[in-house]
């Protein structure tokens, strides 16, 4: 009988197993770990410089419904001003996905073919703006309202196929997890380039431009038509993990992504653009006498400029051409920014209320005092991000010393936020002071507390409330927080006396509040003494 006769056939390999194997096999090229449930393998950390990505709820696209009133409606819920562009982007993506819909239906009709003569251009957006002006805003916001994946990256993160860097086809492998894997509804998602401004290639540059020039081309196909591999080639983990995938059953049947249908939306803040569009008018202008003032970009300007100022800017032709719609987003006012903190849903008012009301403090800010905000957000010309730092700075050192005080109403006005210091230290004072009645309010609290948890009534004297707010405002500390410490494990021995004399109703006295453990002991020594007395209902005084 031959050698391979007699052996025992092999069995296959376990999970564990493969791991090992896999580790051995690749740890010469570096610390990298597999995760073999499921048979599937993910590098060892935090991702690895991939665009994030934000996870929406999803829903049929080809149930698309709404016009674009409806759309700029629901944009208007969180972005302030930037009308034409939101108009702008609710026609682009109406029209988008009720040419996605009308496609669908017309391959049904006609087994999968479309009839001769059907064309449509896809309606790519760019949107110029300065920072701040509620870009990235308005893209998240359709992005949710039209249920359809979502990948935003910055341009600056990619690089030429190639080079070192993000590969810009990641972009699309992305909407496919986003999709849970359902690749037809990732070829109908929406990609949202930032920061692409950072692209142009620099006039009288030489040499391959890995970070711009390159990029550009690479995205020319991805913007028009093209399909892209489900892995990328050069990515040997997803390699490895497609394998795995296909071994065990769990392989797609579609091993690419077109993306004729992903709506892709550019913006940046094109700093520089306006000079381009300022020296072409006034090369064209005939006389001595014909000047042109130096302007930012805003909506005015941008009617003038043309596709050949974009090119000039450092862009290919051919880019630009791939995104037919251009809108400007317009510079923020303080009065703008008075009405994002009013009138947006998004307000970071709100958000800075919640954070003081975590604290038992019912913060409120007062018009004069958000005037005041709008004013010195303005300044800062970083757009609606100032907002927050504005915010921080002002409020930094309330939040800091009033949480854990007596403090519990807080009305921001313009006064308090330009008088800092001097508002600090009176309620600094303010917390020393006894107030009897919302004392009392926060004692009422802890006793029900206590009385539900442990079934043992407990009940302060209006003496001992007030030493209890003298105590609490010599701590810095809220009269509830005083509560809970200095009576922490008075169950314990409250319970023993019920035991001993089958009392369950005990009042605390001001000794209580200045020496809890000493007239805790008090009372459970005299609770024996009356156990041997043969009981008593009374209770301790002392």
């Amino acid at each position: 009988m031959s050698k391979d006769e007699t052996e025992e056939p092999k069995t296959p390999k376990t999970p564990e197993e493969f791991q090992k194997l896999f580790q051995d096999l690749f740890g010469k090229f570096g610390n990298v770990s597999f995760d073999m449930g499921g048979m599937g393998m993910e590098p060892e950390g935090e991702g690895h410089g991939e665009p994030e990505i934000e996870v929406k709820e999803q829903t049929n696209v080809f149930d698309f419904d709404l016009i674009p009133k409806e759309v700029k409606q629901h944009l208007d819920r969180f972005v302030i001003r930037q009308d034409e562009a939101k108009k702008a982007l609710a026609i682009a993506v109406c029209d988008h996905y009720n040419h996605a819909k009308q496609l669908k239906a017309l391959e049904a009709e006609n087994g999968g073919e479309l009839p001769n003569g059907f064309e449509y251009q896809k309606q790519n957006v760019m949107v110029v703006g300065p920072t701040g002006v509620g870009k990235t805003y308005l893209v998240k916001h359709i992005a949710d309202l039209m249920g359809v994946p979502f990948v935003k990256a910055d341009a600056t993160k990619f690089s030429e196929t190639g080079y070192v860097g993000g590969d810009v086809d990641d972009l699309v492998r992305e909407l496919v997890q986003k999709a849970d894997g359902d690749i037809e509804l990732a070829e109908y998602g929406i990609i949202y380039l930032d920061e692409v401004d950072k692209l142009a290639s620099k006039p009288g540059a030489s040499g391959r431009d890995v970070s711009g020039r390159g990029v550009q081309t690479t995205l020319l196909k991805l913007m028009e038509e093209t399909e892209v591999p489900l892995t990328n080639p050069m990515d040997m983990r997803a390699q490895m993990k497609a394998m795995m995938q296909m071994r065990s059953g769990g392989g797609s049947s579609k091993e690419t992504i077109n993306t004729r249908h992903i709506l892709f939306i550019v913006s940046g803040a094109f700093s520089g653009l306006e000079k381009v569009v300022q020296a072409r008018l006034k090369s064209g202008q005939m006389g001595f006498g014909a000047e042109i003032s130096e302007a930012v970009l805003d909506g005015e300007s941008f009617r003038e400029v043309e596709t050949r100022d974009f090119v000039e800017f450092g862009f290919e032709a051919e880019f630009v051409g791939r995104l037919p719609v251009r809108v400007v987003c317009e510079k923020l006012t303080a009065a703008d920014f008075v009405k994002i903190l009013n009138d947006s849903e998004g307000s970071i008012l709100r958000q800075y209320e919640r954070e003081f009301e975590a604290y038992g403090i019912d913060a409120h800010f007062k018009d004069d005092a958000i005037e005041m905000i709008a004013e010195l957000a303005e300044k800062e010309e970083t757009g609606a991000r100032a907002l927050m730092t504005v915010l921080e700075r002002l409020l930094r050192d309330f939040k800091f010393d009033l949480p854990g005080t007596a403090v519990s109403k807080l009305e921001i006005n313009r006064d308090m936020l330009e008088n800092r210091e001097q508002k600090l230290k009176e309620f600094a004072e303010l917390g020393k002071r006894v107030d009897v009645k919302k004392t009392r309010a926060e004692v009422d609290i802890w006793e029900q507390e206590f009385s539900t948890k442990h079934e043992v009534s407990v009940k302060l004297t209006d003496a001992a409330v007030i030493t209890l707010a003298e105590r609490a405002g010599e701590q810095g500390r809220s009269v509830l927080q005083v509560c809970r410490e200095r009576f922490k494990d008075y169950q314990f021995g409250l319970k023993l006396i019920e035991k001993n004399i089958g009392q369950q109703e005990f009042e605390l006295t001001p000794q209580a509040v200045a020496d809890p453990d000493k007239f805790l002991s008090q009372m459970v020594v005299l609770s024996y003494g009356r156990e041997a007395d043969g009981g008593s209902s009374s209770n301790q005084d002392s």
